[in-house]
């Protein structure tokens, strides 16, 4: 089932790409000095980064399963 609210399969983020972008969203809140409308803005695109990792640390923890499955 596709998220209306995530990008594209070709539009993605990478793991590295998010990650960085994640550390400067959790950067910018805790520097304060935002309007409330700003810091929601910011901590649904940190969830929405911190989404897209998960998906790609599962993927890789998949990959290596499977690896590891035929070398059995």
């Amino acid at each position: 089932m596709a998220d209306p609210e995530s990008p594209d399969e070709d539009e993605r983020p990478g793991y590295e790409e998010a990650r960085a972008e994640l550390i400067e969203v959790v950067r910018a809140l805790e520097a304060g000095g935002t309007t409330l409308e700003e810091s929601l803005a910011l901590w649904e695109r940190g969830e929405r980064l911190a989404a897209i990792c998960q998906e790609w640390l599962e993927g890789a923890r998949r990959r290596l399963d499977a690896a590891i499955g035929e070398e059995a």
